[in-house]
């Protein structure tokens, strides 16, 4: 384990043995819950950094953090087998990563796929999870949302500095993330590409897009409401861009009535997803842990 600037880089075996990679933030045994989070799609732990240095070092109740790079994305390893993105062998993962770590159970954060991974890991192992924020997901996803991410992994621009990303994922996502600033386009963009002799480049496996442009959106979509009604029991915690594409409405709705004690967020001036470092949502989510723990205690 090799440490930098607020974490420390830990490797691991997957069950299939591919290696891979995330970040660990804070102390090994603060006594509390440890934070476990989840990016989406094609997106990594770097995504979780300001967030991670929040939870582990800042807030009232400090707690370990673990940032997961999935299999294909950042530190880890691509996989030869493109048919293994899938939510199902990535939850294999990352209860394999954590045991590697020793954690038998802890809060979790899962941006859009990562909320789908939680739901999984609900079902594979439902006493590792003591509380859960989904980030702009839920048990619907609506499939003007996927056709919307199946347009601009497509046609992908292909930047060669800083400066042109954002540039590039202004025109894109823009219209979705007014209340964005610049260093806020910065840091999105310095967490989805790497730099290469040849310019920047997404990083991730080219075959994870493969994964979303073979989606047939013309066919509904398979809910996830008997998972999502077996954590009912667990604290719950909701985020929804206002602007979102991917979580309606009516679906958070919908979520409210079959999990009684969940909260929501809606983030103004943002869309899919909202970036969980922005405004007082650090705090809120520290909070909702804390909370959540202490009438875990309390019950207990």
């Amino acid at each position: 384990m090799s440490s930098t600037a607020g974490f420390s880089d830990f490797f691991h075996s997957a069950p299939d043995g591919l290696k891979l990679h995330a970040r660990v933030y804070g102390e090994a045994n603060s006594g509390h819950w440890p934070v476990v989070c989840l990016p989406g799609l094609t997106r990594n732990a770097r995504d979780f950094h300001e967030l991670a240095l929040y939870l582990s070092a800042r807030s009232a109740v400090p707690r370990k953090v673990v940032a997961f790079d999935y299999r294909g994305r950042g530190q880890s390893a691509y996989d030869p087998d493109g048919s293994h993105y899938n939510v199902g062998v990535e939850a294999g993962d990352i209860l394999a990563g954590l045991a590697a770590l020793g954690i038998e159970a802890a809060a979790f954060i899962g941006t859009s796929r990562g909320g789908l991974i939680i739901h999984v890991l609900g079902a594979l192992r439902p006493t590792v999870v003591k509380a859960m924020v989904f980030n702009d997901i839920g048990p619907v996803i609506e499939a003007a949302g996927l056709a919307h991410i199946q347009s601009y992994l497509e046609r992908a621009p292909k930047p060669k500095t800083f400066a042109a990303a954002m540039n590039g994922q202004r025109d894109v996502h823009g219209q979705d993330f007014p209340a964005l600033t610049d260093a806020d386009w910065r840091r999105m963009v310095e967490a989805l590409y790497r730099e290469t002799y040849e310019g920047l480049l997404p990083d991730f496996d080219p075959k994870l897009v493969d994964t979303v442009a073979n989606l047939d959106l013309t066919q509904p979509l398979p809910a996830l409401w008997p998972q999502f009604e077996a954590l009912a029991a667990i604290p719950l915690l909701t985020l929804r861009g206002a602007n979102s594409r991917l979580l309606s409405e009516d679906t958070l709705r919908q979520m409210r009535e079959r999990h009684s004690q969940m909260e929501t967020i809606t983030v103004e001036g943002q869309g899919h997803a909202p970036f969980l470092e922005t405004g007082d949502l650090p705090q809120r989510i520290a909070t909702f842990f804390d909370n959540a723990e202490q009438r875990g205690a309390t019950a207990g």
